[in-house]
């Protein structure tokens, strides 16, 4: 039984001579002349001003926990939207890690671009949902208008266009999501190049849904859930150290 696991062990991987079509970039690193560790990235205040805000989020003992809101401030730094490989070093560097832990939290990720993208990245689900209704559709009409192929950047710098997972707006398939930051719904191929015509006019393009539908009420409009929610409560991290100290002070005395 020993040998036959020792066995087990020694066999090679079976590598597959191809890659799914919304797998990020290759989780290894390799130097191009466009980023090395010769690649300047230099905090700028404005996201000094935002680390110190993510970081009173969480006590001081548990910085780390704040690698992924750092890695989204590096990558949005300047507008550029990926992360060259020094930006992931100063990451490293303000959250006291190891860089190779900032680098596996960000090989992992799909949100986090380590190779320039367009202006505009959008990322179109391809899940079920979405490609019943025609996500492939859009996805030619966005590569067709960009000029480009899938996860390549347009001659003008504008877009690249990548078919990713489940975004969480099935109910208003098809869409896509841009810059990680907008979603647009309730798509059509038609939609999608008026859209990618606004941005590339430098107009503002409205989120969301896309039609007459407000969120995703039906025709007969909204049923349900008529009080709105706000967002939850945070925890006041100042006030529970001033606390935590005056119980220590009392039990001292």
């Amino acid at each position: 039984m020993f040998s036959k696991a020792l066995r087990a062990v020694a066999r090679p991987a079976v590598t597959r001579s191809f890659a799914r079509p919304f797998s990020s970039a290759l989780s290894v690193h390799k130097p191009t002349d466009y980023n090395n560790e010769d690649t300047p990235f230099t905090w700028t205040k404005e996201s000094k001003e935002k680390i110190e805000y993510a970081l009173s989020k969480f006590p001081t003992n548990y910085k780390q926990s704040a690698c992924i809101p750092l890695l989204y401030i590096a990558q949005e730094q300047d507008g550029t939207n990926w992360l060259p490989l020094n930006a992931m070093n100063a990451v490293a560097e303000v959250l006291d890690m190891p860089p190779i832990r900032v680098y596996e939290v960000a090989s992992f990720y799909t949100m986090f671009n380590r190779t320039p993208v367009g202006k505009f990245h959008i990322q179109l689900c391809g899940t079920t949902p979405c490609m019943i209704t025609g996500a492939q559709d859009i996805k030619k009409a966005a590569l067709d208008f960009a000029g480009c192929k899938e996860g390549d950047i347009s001659k003008d710098g504008m877009f690249t266009v990548t078919e990713v997972e489940c975004l969480g707006a099935c109910v208003n398939a098809p869409m896509i999501q841009v810059n990680n930051c907008e979603f647009y719904e309730h798509l059509t191929p038609e939609i999608m190049v008026n859209m990618m015509k606004d941005w590339k006019a430098g107009k503002t393009v409205k989120p969301y849904n896309q039609n007459h539908v407000k969120t995703c009420e039906g025709p007969q409009g909204k049923t349900t859930l008529f009080k709105e929610m706000g967002p939850p409560p945070c925890r006041d991290l100042d006030a529970l150290k001033a606390e935590l100290k005056k119980a220590a002070e009392e039990a001292e005395a």
